[in-house]
């Protein structure tokens, strides 16, 4: 019935995007074991809907499916992490060139305008919670600017979710705020050049916190 398919799609993206939104607030860590049963009382969802989404995620590389051994949240080695930036921080540029398309759009400049006022607020109330979901409407409101399908595609198969579950420093929360603001003012300056150089800029302060924070 075409009803429970909708059904069974909709269960299985609030167990798919709960986890990934569990991630980034530290409810669910790499290397944690992902028990069916758990999850079906956790997100209120029936049994096939739980594993529809992990092997959704197990396609997306988040979450490992050994046999016999059950669900597992994947725990990047140190290149994995340097593998996983690499890829970001050209996907991450090429989002905010992107973007700068839409910069002529009254209402994508006003919802990208109200998504760093967003970002602002939750890192003055230090609400991460708030913080991680002003910053998955930004990523969104980039990829609406610049309609760019493939690169909608394929950019939330990043596993940065991952890389900072696995990396929790103190100095990332501000950090990601200041660099969202430069790709903003990029991107709303219709400068295709400076979003991208911004865009890689920020990967690269990731990139250079980890480092610090384990030669430390």
């Amino acid at each position: 019935m075409p009803g429970a398919v909708r059904h069974d799609r909709s269960a299985s993206d609030i167990v798919f995007f709960g986890i990934i939104g569990g991630l980034e607030l530290g409810s669910f860590v790499p290397g944690q074991r992902l028990v069916e049963t758990d999850l079906v009382t956790e997100f209120g969802v029936g049994r096939n809907s739980v594993r529809e989404a992990l092997q959704r995620l197990a396609a997306e590389g988040i979450v490992e499916l050994p046999r016999h051994r059950g669900a597992m949240i994947r725990r990047l080695g140190p290149q994995d992490t340097m593998d996983v930036l690499d890829v970001a921080e050209r996907m991450t540029g090429l989002l905010a060139r992107a973007a700068t398309r839409g910069g002529g759009d009254r209402t994508f400049v006003q919802t990208l305008r109200a998504t760093i006022q967003e970002l602002v607020a939750a890192e003055k109330a230090r609400d991460s919670e708030a913080f991680s979901t002003a910053r998955r409407r930004f990523y969104r409101t980039l990829l609406d600017m610049g309609g760019n399908q493939e690169l909608r595609r394929l950019f939330p198969t990043i596993h940065m979710p991952v890389v900072h579950a696995q990396h929790r420093l103190a100095s990332l929360q501000q950090m990601r705020l200041a660099d969202y603001r430069r790709i903003a003012t990029a991107v709303l300056a219709g400068d295709p050049d400076q979003a991208e150089a911004a865009g890689i800029a920020h990967v690269q302060n990731v990139r250079q916190a980890i480092l610090a924070a384990q030669q430390g």
